[in-house]
């Protein structure tokens, strides 16, 4: 059975829709606030979703190209990440604060204040696991199978 490039562009687009959409649930409906790390590797599901979206319009190999690179580059930051929160290496300076808040427009007060500080999320500690693997390490694993989906684009017939 041959697969078109639309559709695998179809199958990868929607893979990075599910997975930045069960971030977002994860965030929105679980409570479940992320670290840097974990924002980071919400872009390259982003350039993936739109990617897919002009490579069903323009279905060209170097548009799967270039989605299979964004998903190795989110493998590469899930990887980091797992590592930072299995203790194997040291994460960024960054990872201390959400990167959604500005500290800096803190005053002292607000930064002393118990009730109402600033949210701080830890890049070393899991939000969630299943299975023994973190929210990050899953990331990693489906973004290595939707790497391949890009390639299997590249190598299809247009």
């Amino acid at each position: 059975m041959i697969v078109s490039r639309r559709s695998l562009f179809l199958l990868a687009g929607l893979g990075s829709v599910a997975l930045f959409g069960g971030a977002l649930a994860f965030e929105y409906l679980g409570g479940l606030a992320p670290c840097t790390m974990c924002l980071w590797q919400r872009w390259p599901h982003r350039v993936a979703i739109v990617l897919a979206v002009v490579g069903l319009a323009i279905p060209n190999a170097l548009i799967a190209w270039l989605g299979a690179v964004s998903m190795a580059v989110n493998a590469g930051i899930a990887v980091l990440h797992t590592g930072v929160e299995r203790g194997w290496w040291d994460g960024p300076q960054v990872c201390g604060a959400n990167a959604a808040q500005d500290l800096g427009s803190l005053s002292a007060a607000d930064l002393f204040d118990t009730n109402s500080g600033p949210l701080l999320v830890l890049c070393n500690e899991p939000a969630w696991v299943f299975a023994g693997l973190s929210m990050a390490s899953w990331n990693g694993i489906f973004c290595v199978l939707l790497a391949g989906v890009w390639i299997a684009a590249a190598r299809a017939r247009a």
